[in-house]
């Protein structure tokens, strides 16, 4: 998912990374692979969230010593990229594209959706990053390819592509809350007597109007597909 600002992303050489294999000092064959410690990495964060990721605890995983792994991975950086790239993998959206631009984003969404779902930690580590792996590029591809029937510019379609993912991300990231929420019923109950002092006050209104309408009884896929239909179906391709 290649997204985020050239100036805040961190300083990973993608030429380094992707090009030149990595090979562990002094010439010895390598007993270690990139893909099996990224996907190390990436059971621990799926299990215990990013901030476990560590070099000392990937190497653990994989029964290497701490220092031997940074013949592969020289920093926490580089391996959250090979992380991220390694997930892109799992993209599925068959059958793009269709030529129905506005139903191949939303298929694209949904497939980012369902992949942010099965690993939390995603959202969080994409913004600030311009992922350019293997897995990544491919799927770009394919998002690029299915903005084709647009009139809009190479830059313009990878500005649509990151601006889904960002949506995807931010949404995922408050889904993922709000089902921790959930286990805190004290805290939505003190959540609800707070916003209903505040839309009693009279200072306002607005706020007053939205809490006393009825509320959608939706469940998470509908909302969802609620809010990426007015954000794509409001996208101008020309």
């Amino acid at each position: 998912m290649a997204r985020g600002d050239a100036s805040d992303a961190p300083r990973v050489d993608p030429e380094e990374l992707w090009l030149r294999p990595a090979r562990p000092r002094r010439g010895r064959p390598p007993a270690f692979s990139r893909e099996a410690i990224a996907a190390a990495a990436v059971a621990l964060a799926d299990a215990e969230g990013l901030g476990a990721v560590t070099m000392r605890r990937v190497a653990s995983e994989i029964g290497a010593g701490a220092m031997s792994l940074y013949s592969y991975v020289p920093d926490k950086e580089t391996l959250v990229e090979l992380m991220i790239d390694h997930v892109s993998g799992e993209h599925v959206v068959p059958g793009l594209p269709t030529g129905d631009w506005r139903a191949d984003l939303k298929a694209v969404a949904h497939a980012q959706r369902a992949l942010m779902l099965r690993h939390p930690w995603l959202p969080a580590a994409l913004p600030g990053r311009r992922t350019l792996g293997p897995r990544t590029l491919d799927f770009l591809e394919v998002v690029l390819a299915a903005l084709r029937p647009t009139r809009l510019d190479g830059g313009a379609r990878l500005e649509v592509f990151s601006l889904l993912t960002g949506f995807v991300a931010g949404h995922v990231a408050h889904e993922v809350a709000r089902s921790a929420a959930a286990g805190e019923p004290d805290r939505a109950a003190a959540e609800a007597r707070y916003l209903a002092a505040v839309a009693a006050d009279g200072g306002h209104p607005e706020l007053a109007e939205v809490l006393a309408a009825p509320a959608r009884p939706t469940t998470p896929d509908e909302t969802f597909a609620r809010l990426l239909d007015r954000m794509v179906d409001g996208l101008d391709a020309g």
